[in-house]
């Protein structure tokens, strides 16, 4: 069975619509997921958005 690491699909559109659940589930509850959450309060998501994709397309 595929893990969700491996899941390219599934992490871009959990990066569109819930950016820190999908760097949770793609590094961890490391400190990525702590920059991916203040930046989806500070910039309204569009921050948070851009962030998650970087971090799940490395």
């Amino acid at each position: 069975m595929a893990d969700i690491k491996d899941n390219t699909i599934l992490l871009i559109i959990l990066s569109i619509f819930i950016p820190p659940l999908a760097v949770g589930l793609k590094v961890g509850f490391t400190k990525h997921f702590w920059i991916n959450l203040v930046l989806l309060f500070l910039t309204l998501g569009i921050g948070a958005v851009i962030h998650s994709l970087v971090v799940c397309l490395r």
